[in-house]
């Protein structure tokens, strides 16, 4: 049993220690404290290995041998090191033109959406805007009903955008839930009392978005910028259905047809196609399967750890009121 002498504020102990009756102090919960700090750490540990194992495991059987990881020989470590995925997926001229698809469409559609998100969500969080009420209900109309898939192919050929980098960009660039939690953000990031001080200096409503609103909003444009910019970079489907020549096709694309023919020979030339035997060509098929995931997913694991912080608080900040 633990004792400790107290001390008046003033730091002298205290009538009952100088008496010579020790009086006992114990923290109160602090043994439940230190279970559940235990309890949290080894919950996190849990979660860490439930989500890190599956992305560990890839990237070591994307370098095993395909029959040690069939018969359940990778576990840990990569068995049989190899590197024919890799090589047969990087071998292909298509993957590099994929990749500066992708990079290009990521990097110019998060510009675009960013530069039709902003302004708009900035426009309804301004009290003094007309009419805000109205197209805040309009845009979450957009967010319960869809065209459908023909009359937005019907809309994309009207307006000559088959074909095109815009065909894979402009569909959806103004989506309704960013719009609404950027909304939010700058309806308490950005309070009103900011806007009348700067209309107070001679500032107008442009320059006030600029100057002002942007510079606090470093979170939320990080947030919606990794939303967006992770759809783009795997988009496939919309790139499948307008696109036709193969120089725009995006990575993802790419790499999904490289997938099909190197599982299925028959599927024409490329991938693993020109495999010696079938227990060849099952064997690389296995590999670049692998060895697709990290190529397509190996770009956003470098850059999500530098955004984190922003994600994070854009995140709660965005979704608290609004």
């Amino acid at each position: 049993m633990s004792t400790t002498t107290q001390l008046r504020p003033g730091g002298a102990p205290s009538d009952d220690s100088l008496n010579g009756s020790p009086v006992e102090h114990r923290a109160v919960g602090s043994r439940d404290d230190q279970w559940f700090d235990r309890f949290n750490v080894a919950f996190v540990l849990f979660v860490v290995l439930v989500i890190g194992y599956p992305l560990w495991f890839v990237v070591i059987a994307s370098i095993s041998d395909p029959h040690a990881v069939q018969t359940g020989k990778v576990w840990l470590w990569p068995v049989d090191v190899t590197f024919d995925g890799y090589r047969r997926v990087f071998g292909q001229a298509a993957i590099w033109i994929g990749y500066r698809n992708s990079i290009v469409y990521t990097l110019v559609g998060v510009a675009v959406h960013l530069g039709l998100i902003l302004p708009c969500a900035y426009a309804l969080s301004r009290k003094h805007m007309a009419g805000r009420t109205g197209v805040t209900w309009y845009i979450l109309f957009t967010m319960l009903f869809s065209g459908g898939i023909i009359p937005t192919y019907l809309l994309v050929k009207d307006l000559a955008l088959l074909d095109t980098m815009w065909a894979v960009i402009l569909p959806g660039a103004a989506g309704a839930w960013s719009i609404l939690v950027a909304r939010a953000f700058f309806t308490q990031t950005v309070p009103e009392e900011i806007g009348e001080a700067a209309k107070v200096d001679g500032a107008s409503d442009v320059q006030t978005f600029f100057r002002i609103a942007l510079p606090l909003s470093a979170p939320i444009i990080v947030t919606l910028a990794l939303f967006h910019g992770v759809g783009l970079w795997n988009e496939y489907f919309k790139a499948l259905i307008y696109l036709s020549d193969r120089d725009k096709f995006p990575l993802q694309l790419i790499l999904r047809e490289l997938l099909v023919v190197s599982e299925d020979p028959s599927a024409g030339g490329g991938g693993g196609g020109d495999a010696g035997s079938i227990v060849d060509q099952v064997r690389l098929a296995s590999l670049i399967k692998y060895a697709v995931m990290i190529v397509a997913s190996l770009p956003l694991l470098i850059i999500y750890p530098f955004l984190q912080r922003f994600f994070t608080q854009g995140v709660l900040i965005g979704s608290v009121k609004g």
